[in-house]
């Protein structure tokens, strides 16, 4: 049985807010680079960086909803909807590069000082945090539903607390002239965005193994079905991610002889529904006496 009915949150809104969080980060990030470079400050060129890599993010995330909603072909039975899984993985992988880079020029600055202006920094680090909290609100809906929002939301909140490093480090030039306080502040926004990366990047090799999602538990979903009045037994149980917000579940039902088959396949399909919200599901339905192709009679 085929259900194509999904409660993921809709793409064109999540689509919207992606696209207002990138003009802000877009409109920022030129300010923070220009800042970066009259400062001399690394924290804040490396939240400029950061903000880069926001800004290619949820672009990315943008064109994967666009390729998303396009319509499923004989030979692409799922449709695009892995797109925004393809577009996690980037993100994740960008952020890993950023960081790298980050911990690379923070290290330099350790061993040779540079002077940085404290007071500047300390105003343009400010107003990079206004912009990604702005951001943060605008997304705040779509990051429990859809990993590609989600990863985009890591993206940015991970800047967030870039840019409260950077303010940190500029109120501490600004009062003390602790130059160093610039790479230090740098070494902690790169481990945010490694964290964020790990995360993420964890999210979607679930995705891509296929595994079960982590909030279903796969042996209570066979033992619900197999507590069924007309059911015997079941095997062959699959449950994996298509997309976010998009489980699917495949699996054979041996049922006792004298109960109705289609009878059955909707007592399976409402329990799948209504207790563990899976809508996309493919039940085979075989009697104790079923040959499998290549011979085998199924008494599992």
């Amino acid at each position: 049985m085929h259900d194509h009915h999904h409660g993921a949150s809709s793409s064109e809104g999540q689509q919207r807010r992606l696209t207002l969080a990138l003009v802000l980060a877009a409109s920022y990030m030129f300010a923070e680079v220009a800042g970066g470079l009259w400062t001399g400050s690394l924290a804040l060129l490396a939240d400029a960086g950061h903000m880069l890599s926001d800004v290619f993010a949820l672009s990315l995330s943008v064109f994967a909803f666009r390729l998303a909603r396009r319509p499923a072909t004989p030979q692409q039975t799922y449709g695009h909807h892995r797109t925004e899984i393809l577009a996690a993985l980037v993100h994740g992988l960008l952020l890993v590069g950023v960081s790298a880079y980050i911990l690379s020029e923070a290290f330099e600055r350790i061993e040779t000082p540079r002077e940085i202006l404290g007071a500047p920094m300390l105003a343009i680090a400010a107003g990079g945090l206004l912009v990604n909290l702005s951001a943060l609100w605008i997304l705040r809906e779509g990051r429990h539903h859809n990993l590609n929002v989600r990863g985009a939301w890591l993206h940015v909140m991970s800047d967030a607390l870039g840019s409260v490093a950077a303010m940190v480090a500029g109120g501490l030039i600004w009062a003390f002239g602790w130059s160093w306080a610039d790479p230090l502040a740098s070494l902690v926004i790169a481990v945010l965005i490694v964290f964020s990366a790990w995360t993420l990047l964890r999210e979607v090799a679930k995705v891509l193994m296929e595994w079960a999602p982590s909030h279903i538990d796969v042996p209570e979903v066979e033992r619900s079905i197999a507590a069924l009045p007309a059911v015997q037994s079941v095997h062959d149980l699959h449950i994996w991610t298509i997309s976010s917000g998009r489980i699917a579940l495949s699996g054979h039902v041996v049922s006792k002889a004298e109960h109705d088959h289609a009878t059955l396949l909707q007592e399976v399909s409402d329990l799948l529904f209504q207790r563990f919200d899976i809508s996309h599901a493919t039940i085979q339905i075989e009697t104790p006496d079923f040959e499998r192709p290549g011979g085998g009679v199924c008494f599992t």
